[in-house]
C-alpha cells in the first residue's frame, strides 16, 4: 500500500513539473511561442485577404527570401521589394485559402524557427480556369526585434 502511495506521489510530482503545451500540439506554451503563433496567424490571414501591406508589417527590415535559387539573386525577395511583388501577385489571385499546421517551434535568445505544413488553394484565371493547390513542409525563421517577433525568411 505504501509503495502504491509513493508511486502515485512521484507520478503527480512529475506531471506537475512537466512543461505545459499549447492544446492540441507538442509546442511549449510560453509567451514567445504564443507570440510567434500570433505572427503566423496574422500572416495566414493577410494572405487570404491578399493584403501585401499587412504582410510587409510582419517582416524584418532584414527579410530575405531567395525563392529556392541561391545563385540567382534577380528573383530574391527583400523587405524593400516584398510589398510591390505581393501586390502584383495578389491582383492575379482569387480566393486564396490557407491552412498552417505548425509542427514545431524552437526559440533561441534572439532567433526562432517554426516548422509548419502549408496548404493553400487559390484560383488564378489568367493562368488556368482550374483551382490550384499546393502543400509543403516549410520553415519560417523569426528574429526578436524589441518586444516583437519579425519574419526573417520562410514565407
Amino acid at each position: 500500500m505504501l509503495i502504491r502511495f509513493l508511486a502515485v506521489c512521484a507520478l503527480s510530482l512529475l506531471a506537475a513539473c512537466a512543461s505545459k503545451r499549447i492544446p492540441g500540439t507538442d509546442i511549449d506554451d510560453n509567451s514567445d511561442t504564443r507570440a510567434i503563433l500570433a505572427v503566423m496567424e496574422k500572416y495566414r490571414s493577410a494572405v487570404e485577404a491578399r493584403d501585401a501591406q499587412a504582410i510587409q508589417s510582419l517582416v524584418s527590415n532584414d527579410f530575405h527570401e531567395d525563392a529556392g535559387t541561391p545563385n540567382e539573386p534577380e528573383d530574391d525577395l527583400t523587405a524593400a521589394n516584398l510589398a510591390p511583388y505581393l501586390a502584383t501577385l495578389f491582383q492575379q489571385l482569387q480566393s486564396p485559402k490557407v491552412e498552417l499546421d505548425v509542427r514545431r517551434i524552437q526559440v533561441g535568445k534572439e532567433v526562432a524557427t517554426a516548422v509548419y505544413y502549408w496548404k493553400v488553394n487559390w484560383r488564378m484565371p489568367s493562368l488556368t480556369p482550374r483551382p490550384q493547390r499546393e502543400a509543403e513542409l516549410e520553415q519560417m525563421v523569426f528574429r526578436r526585434e524589441g518586444d516583437t517577433w519579425k519574419i526573417l525568411t520562410g514565407i
